[in-house]
C-alpha cells in the first residue's frame, strides 16, 4: 500500500470511521527540461518587475490581491495563514444523495480510503449501506490548509473521495452559446438510425490495459534510439547545482534513518554536525 498522505477520520452523526488517504492517481508523460542550444546550458526561470524588466529578489516580494484594475490589495503571509481554514481531521459528512445528481464537470481529483486503527467493520458497514441505497456522500474535508467539498462513494471492496469543483468554479452550459441548430435539432430517422447502428457495431467493454499513452512511448522509443546512436548532448550545470543536489540526498538519508529509530552518522565533511537538513520537494 501506498504511503499514506492524510490520516483523519470520516464522520456523521455519532459515526467515527478512522481513515487512511491515498492517492488514486500519478502523473505520467515526458518531461522537456529547456536547453539553451548555443551552450546546453539549462534555462530557468526567474521573477521579473513587468515594468523595468529588472530581475526581483525573493525578499522583495508580496502577495496582493487584485481590487480595482491597477489597484491591489496586499496581504502578509500571517494574514493569509489566519484565513486558511482550522484543519478538523475529519471527513464530514452533511448530506447523502444519489451519485447520479452530481454533474460530471464538478468530479475533479479521486483518492483512496483506507480503514485505519481497526476501523475495518465499521468502513466495510458505511461502504455496503451507500452501495444498497446508491447514495453518495457529500462531505467537507481540509486537506493542505484549503477547504474541499467532496463526494464519498463505493467503489468495488473499497470508499472513494473524490474532490469536487465548488459550484463557483464551473461554468454553466450557457457559456457556450448553443444554437438551436445544436439544442433543437431537425434530424431524419434514418440519420439518428445510422448513428446508433454505428454506435452499437463500435460498442466494446472497458479494457484499461489496451489504453496506452502512445505520445510517450514514441518520444521515449525516440530518446533511447538517439542515445543508442550517441546522439546525448552534456549539458553545464548551473555552478553549486551539483553540491546542492548531493547534499540533498545525504539529507534525505539521515531523514530516513531517524524514520526508522537508527542514528544518522556523522558526515565527514566539516561543519556537517550543525547542518540542518534541506526540505525535500513533495511529489
Amino acid at each position: 500500500m501506498p504511503r499514506a498522505i492524510w490520516k483523519g477520520a470520516i464522520s456523521f452523526g455519532l459515526v467515527h470511521i478512522p481513515v487512511a488517504l491515498n492517492s488514486a492517481t500519478r502523473s505520467q508523460g515526458v518531461d522537456f527540461d529547456w536547453l539553451d542550444k548555443r551552450s546546453m546550458e539549462p534555462v530557468g526561470y526567474k521573477r521579473v518587475n513587468k515594468v523595468t524588466g529588472k530581475e526581483v529578489g525573493k525578499e522583495n516580494i508580496v502577495k496582493g490581491v487584485a481590487y480595482e484594475k491597477g489597484r491591489y490589495v496586499v496581504l502578509s503571509e500571517e494574514e493569509i495563514r489566519a484565513a486558511h481554514p482550522e484543519s478538523t481531521k475529519t471527513i464530514d459528512i452533511f448530506a447523502f444523495v444519489d451519485s447520479e445528481q452530481i454533474p460530471l464537470q464538478h468530479i475533479d481529483t479521486p483518492y483512496y480510503l483506507a480503514p485505519d486503527r481497526r476501523g475495518e467493520k465499521v468502513y466495510a458497514l458505511l461502504r455496503e449501506a451507500l452501495s444498497s441505497t446508491d447514495k453518495v456522500a457529500l462531505a467537507h474535508v481540509v486537506l493542505h490548509t484549503r477547504q474541499h467539498l467532496a463526494a464519498l462513494m463505493p467503489v468495488e471492496s473499497a470508499l472513494v473521495l473524490v474532490m469536487l469543483r465548488w459550484p463557483s468554479e464551473v461554468r454553466g452550459l450557457d457559456s457556450l452559446e448553443l444554437g438551436s441548430a445544436v439544442t433543437q435539432p431537425k434530424l431524419a430517422k434514418s440519420e439518428l438510425d445510422m448513428a446508433k447502428r454505428l454506435i452499437k457495431d463500435m460498442s466494446d467493454d472497458w479494457r484499461p490495459e489496451d489504453y496506452q499513452d502512445s505520445f510517450q512511448e514514441r518520444i521515449l522509443d525516440l530518446v533511447a534510439r538517439k542515445a543508442k546512436a550517441g546522439k546525448i548532448e552534456n549539458v553545464e550545470r548551473a555552478e553549486g547545482e551539483e553540491q546542492r543536489r548531493s547534499a540533498d540526498v545525504v539529507d534525505l538519508t539521515e531523514l530516513l534513518k531517524r524514520s526508522l529509530g537508527g542514528k544518522p552518522k556523522p558526515s565527514a565533511s566539516k561543519g556537517s554536525s550543525t547542518r540542518k537538513p534541506a526540505k525535500t520537494a513533495r511529489k
